[in-house]
């Protein structure tokens, strides 16, 4: 089977669709603009008055990349550079005939949901190796958001960068100034004073939701692929000097716990004293180092009720864990689009470092990282110390990672991860390769060996992704081993003891007989079948065949799909979704479902999820529905129902419904000054949760905190449980 339909996506991609005529090629003369150097400082307040804007042309003839690619923008878009010995400068003036009424923006969170706002994004290529970016982002309030990435593949996307930004608004566009310090980007020392980076920037005007971009790119890649990218001429940044950020903080907490053990976890008011320091050594390296670490202000986890084989992986949310990822949590998993298959394997997941199973934090005592990055080697090494916690010694963490670049924008790496406790030590060794065959293909591949100290036990995984990605169809072919002892006690896989085969494609349409043009935007149905064998024994486990034959996207943003999912599925060991006990055997059922989305950039925007029809041997209705209502870009409510349904289910037969209640709120006075709150209720487990979190930022990276967190739950153990936390944090960045 896997071999007939390797050769049906091979015809197709071969003969249906040979022309491609709107995928390019770079261009071999990059557009340039012009950055003018200053002697005098600006006020960075929206608000382009200074004489010193004067100095420079406006670079305005930006083209479009959605929706009619390499068509010149229907929104004027103005850019101009200046720099002095601290800072590089941005002025940008997003034109825009309907002014303050054409500007979408759904809440002042950073790092914010690109999809739902006007932004602009700059990208920069500092070594100009066509390969690493910085990316500073902001919207028409002035939020900011920022991410490194590589290839435009690995994203560091909660990075945050020191940068300084202020938004107007008025009745013909919004303008947004910029001052990055120099000392936030990364470039190399050179006898020559003066450097060309590589350089692009992208607006979205959410209304229309039109994308234009300052050097044009194919619409199937982002802004950061820079060997895309235009050059930023003409800078003269100062020599790298001496870059160091300190940031230490004090933090105090009431903690009461109510029949939870009090010898465990005291009641009380307890102090905490910490904090972190970076240490830029040169344009190439990056120390961090870490003492008392704390992560009160981190986001909490939205719970999941999952009814699949698969594990849900949870995404880090912790600032020190989040810098450099791309280099040591690199892996493979499921697209976005769905392409790529169910598999995931990531080999490091810092998650399990000051964290438990279930998400709790643990203390770390102190920790380190080190990273070097250039355009042939990167490199670097974590070792944390991590506290005892109930029943967990204390714990040695270490972490090794080395690529090597090469050829077109290819890589091969190896990575090691240590986790020695007293009682025993386990080790995994990773080689890992990306090879971009060309503009549109590309192969990734992940070999890991796990080996445990005190049972000896050796396990392997093993994985090869296939990609063909164009403006009209994308092909992508994974094949994956995870052997039945493989033990990654630092990494993250979705499912052991497996071999699978998930091939698959997408096709987009934009042609001549798709009706409603000035409503939809493409047609873009798919087939993804996944395969599974048991590794252990080579025997059939599972073959799913989804096939959406109905997906439409729309010119807002909204989407709409219709698709159906026939699954042959073998049980070698009882499966037990949300407390139903599925017995060992032969199971035959297809589910239907569909996936909606309202455009999300209005005040009103839903996103449905819903699928039905049978279930192993019984049914499931199951959905997820989620409503957000974002009057005005300062305040921001969003509610999440999401509901399992089971008719005659297992064995016994079980008939019960699962609930899942999500609130957020977010209320924000300017992007620097804001409350939010999550509050979660789950019926599997009687539990409720309450984070609540005031935040201030006083300077840039400088915040004040106030917290309050609640959880209770009930469980045989430990009935009518709870724990309530009070948490006062002040944090303070200086920069040398």
């Amino acid at each position: 089977m896997s071999r007939r339909l390797l050769i049906l996506l091979l015809f197709i991609s071969s003969n249906v669709f040979a022309q491609d005529a709107d995928f390019f090629k770079p261009d071999s003369v990059r557009r340039k603009i012009k950055a003018i150097k200053i002697n005098t400082s600006l006020h960075i307040d929206g608000v382009m008055n200074e004489p010193e804007w004067n100095l420079t042309l406006p670079s305005s003839h930006f083209i479009q990349v959605e929706p009619h690619q390499g068509q010149p923008s229907d929104f004027q878009t103005d850019i101009r550079v200046l720099y002095n010995k601290q800072y590089l400068y941005f002025g940008i003036f997003a034109h825009d005939p309907l002014g303050k009424k054409a500007i979408r923006a759904t809440d002042f969170m950073r790092d914010f949901d690109y999809l739902k706002h006007d932004l602009v994004t700059l990208a920069f290529d500092g070594f100009n190796d066509k390969r690493n970016a910085m990316a500073f982002a902001t919207n028409a309030y002035g939020v900011q958001r920022d991410y490194l990435a590589f290839d435009d593949l690995l994203f560091d996307v909660d990075w945050n960068g020191l940068w300084e930004v202020r938004t107007t608004r008025g009745d013909s566009g919004w303008v947004a100034e910029i001052a990055i310090p120099w000392k936030t980007l990364r470039y190399p020392k050179r006898a020559d004073t003066v450097q060309s980076w590589g350089f692009n920037m992208y607006r979205n005007r959410r209304l229309t939701n039109e994308i234009s971009a300052f050097s044009p790119f194919p619409r199937v890649f982002g802004a950061t692929r820079m060997d895309y990218a235009g050059e930023l001429i003409n800078l003269q940044p100062p020599p790298p000097s001496t870059n160091i950020r300190v940031q230490p903080y004090f933090l105090t907490s009431y903690d009461h716990y109510t029949n939870i053990d009090a010898g465990a976890k005291p009641s009380g008011t307890n102090y905490k004293v910490g904090g972190d320091l970076k240490w830029a050594l040169n344009p190439n390296s990056v120390l961090d180092l870490t003492v008392n670490t704390d992560f009160a202000q981190a986001d909490a986890d939205q719970q999941v009720n999952n009814v699949t084989l698969f594990s849900v992986f949870f995404p880090e949310k912790r600032q020190f864990f989040l810098e450099n990822a791309s280099l040591f949590s690199f892996g493979i998993a499921q697209a976005g689009d769905g392409s790529g298959g169910s598999m995931h394997i990531q080999p490091f997941n810092s998650r399990s470092i000051g964290l438990d199973t279930s998400g709790n934090p643990i203390p770390i005592i102190a920790g380190g990282r080190y990273v070097y990055r250039s355009d042939k080697l990167n490199y670097g090494m974590i070792a944390m110390r991590q506290g005892s916690y109930n029943d967990s010694p204390e714990t040695n963490f270490f972490v090794g990672r080395l690529s090597e670049n090469f050829g077109n924008q290819n890589r091969i790496g190896a990575l090691v991860t240590l986790k020695n406790q007293p009682d025993h030590s386990n080790i995994e060794s990773t080689i890992d390769g990306f090879f971009r065959l060309s503009e549109s293909n590309s192969i990734n591949t992940i070999f890991t060996h796990t080996i445990s100290t005190d049972t000896k036990q050796q396990g392997f995984s093993g994985f090869a992704q296939y990609y063909n990605s164009t403006n009209h169809y994308k092909i992508w072919w994974t094949e994956s081993i995870v052997t039945k002892n493989f033990d990654p006690e630092m990494g993250f896989v979705s499912r052991q003891d497996v071999i699978g085969t998930t091939p698959g494609m997408n096709y987009y349409y934009r042609g001549d007989l798709l009706p409603f043009k000035s409503i939809l935007r493409a047609f873009e149905p798919g087939i993804l079948p996944e395969l599974y064998y048991q590794a252990s024994s080579g025997k059939f486990e599972e073959f799913d065949l989804p096939v959406w034959p109905i997906w439409f996207n729309f010119q807002s943003g909204a989407y709409f799909g219709y698709g159906f999912t026939p699954t042959f599925q073998h049980l070698f060991t009882p499966f037990q979704p949300l407390g139903v006990n599925i017995p060992v055997g032969d199971y035959r059922f297809t589910r239907q479902g569909i996936l909606v989305s309202t455009d999300p950039s209005k005040i009103v925007n839903l996103l449905i999820n819903y699928s039905w029809g049978a279930y192993f041997n019984g049914k499931l209705n199951s959905g997820d529905w989620k409503l957000q209502f974002a009057p005005i870009p300062y305040i921001s409510l969003t509610g999440e129902y999401n509901r399992n349904s089971f008719t005659g289910v297992g064995d016994p037969v079980t008939t019960k419904v699962v609930n899942l209640y999500i609130l957020q709120g977010r209320f924000a006075l300017n992007p620097r000054v804001q409350l939010s709150g999550l509050y979660q209720k789950n019926s599997l487990d009687n539990s409720q949760s309450y984070n609540i979190r005031f935040s201030w930022e006083f300077e840039p990276l400088s915040y004040l905190y106030l917290i309050y967190n609640h959880g209770s739950y009930t469980n045989l153990l430990q009935p009518n449980s709870a724990e309530d936390h009070l948490i006062a944090k002040i944090s303070y960045l200086k920069q040398f």
